[in-house]
């Protein structure tokens, strides 16, 4: 596969945002917004006239208000500024990112803001997602992102005891990350040795998905400043810079009325981007991971596809503590979706976070190893996928 070739760099200078909560009640949605806003802009060190462009994207469905970037002018700085809505399901916050690279790689504007936000106490996410399905073909098999079908899989493949543990061991690990992440909704101070009684007691959702495994639902709002090579290093000393992404929608849904073997999507993504960036073995090459996990048996599992592993590979490295902010290849530092998941930022968030570690800025969250090259998912849909790959190094053009 050729590589790609880009015009010019691009670089995120400015991240912000908002705490993440199950209720933001003291604020409406351009009041929450804002507070994401200054974050960035200040995290920049730039205002709103530095802005060229503004490019909004959220799950409109979530909260039923129609064009709501109109509404949230108020909160954005839009007023006068040319403005952009993108709206791709789950994966919206990562097509923002998409989106906004490719306006400043082109030369289109020099200078662009990404805005991803949900506030889902003020609508039905459940019915939202469930009047997405075909209500002849798909509507009995639509469950949005709850499914024990993963579980299920993986406690055949490796046995029930390791395979409950290895999921309590990564729902524990994403539960310390958040603790030292003082954006993250769900911080619940849990210990390792809470494994066995919670995964035996905890409500059960769908077969071995129990609540515990699963994310919330949260409110909030996630800022990012995007910008030329020229501008990123006259406002930043030190740029994550846009190595590459790749998106992969494959419809693997289909798959469920045969048993024909399916490459997952991520894998297919994961392979894509590795090949035509020179990357043959990623755990090696790439520092740290970001990833867009719905519940920990789909961490566990996506793990091992997104880093093209064999066998039990996955497991291994969860069990040996290696996915750990401290570990050899730190995984969500942020804590993950698990701990925070407003929906239309949710993959955007996926891709701050690499930004921050990169830069130096994730604070407490920090991980321990220096981040030359980070890698970040995002998810929606049927499988969905984008991934971002993040460097230090501004790349060769």
């Amino acid at each position: 596969m050729k590589e790609i070739k880009k015009n010019r760099n691009v670089g995120i200078i400015g991240v912000g945002q908002s705490v993440y909560s199950s209720h933001r009640e003291e604020v409406n949605q351009p009041e929450m917004i804002h507070e994401a806003v200054v974050e960035a802009l200040d995290d920049a060190g730039m205002t709103m006239a530095d802005i060229d462009c503004v490019v909004h994207g959220n799950m409109e469905l979530f909260e039923m208000v129609h064009q709501p970037d109109l509404w949230h002018t108020l909160g954005t700085g839009t007023l006068g500024r040319e403005s952009l809505r993108v709206t791709t399901g789950g994966t919206t916050g990562a097509t923002l990112v998409c989106a906004v690279d490719s306006l400043v790689a082109s030369g289109l504007h020099d200078v662009v803001m990404a805005i991803g936000f949900e506030k889902l106490q003020e609508g039905h996410t459940t019915g939202g997602i469930t009047n997405m399905a075909d209500p002849l073909w798909t509507r009995k098999l639509q469950t949005g992102a709850l499914t024990g079908m993963t579980a299920t899989q993986i406690i055949e493949e490796f046995g029930e005891e390791r395979a409950k543990k290895a999921s309590m061991k990564y729902r524990i690990t994403m539960d310390k990350h958040a603790m030292k992440n003082e954006k993250a909704h769900r911080r619940l101070g849990l210990e390792f040795d809470q494994a066995d009684d919670m995964a035996a007691n905890s409500p059960a959702l769908v077969g071995e998905l129990r609540l515990i495994h699963m994310c919330s639902q949260s409110d909030g709002a996630c800022v990012m400043i995007f910008a030329s090579e020229k501008k990123a290093l006259e406002h930043c000393d030190q740029p994550a810079w846009i190595k590459d992404h790749v998106t992969v929608h494959r419809e693997e849904n289909f798959a469920i009325f045969g048993d024909a073997p399916v490459t997952m999507t991520h894998r297919v993504d994961a392979e894509k981007l590795f090949n035509r960036n020179g990357i043959k073995d990623p755990r090696q090459e790439i520092d740290m991971m970001e990833m867009y996990d719905p519940f920990s048996w789909w961490g566990l599992d996506w793990l091992r596809e997104f880093l093209l592993l064999e066998g039990d590979e996955h497991l291994k490295m969860v069990e040996n503590g290696e996915i750990a902010i401290d570990g050899e290849f730190p995984v969500n530092p942020s804590g993950g979706v698990i701990a925070s998941n407003p929906i239309g930022a949710t993959a955007m968030v996926r891709v701050a976070e690499a930004a921050m570690q990169i830069m130096g800025r994730a604070k407490e969250h920090q991980v321990a190893k220096e981040v030359n090259t980070a890698l970040a998912s995002g998810f929606g849909g049927t499988m969905w996928t984008v991934l971002v790959l993040l460097t230090k190094d501004a790349p060769r053009l």
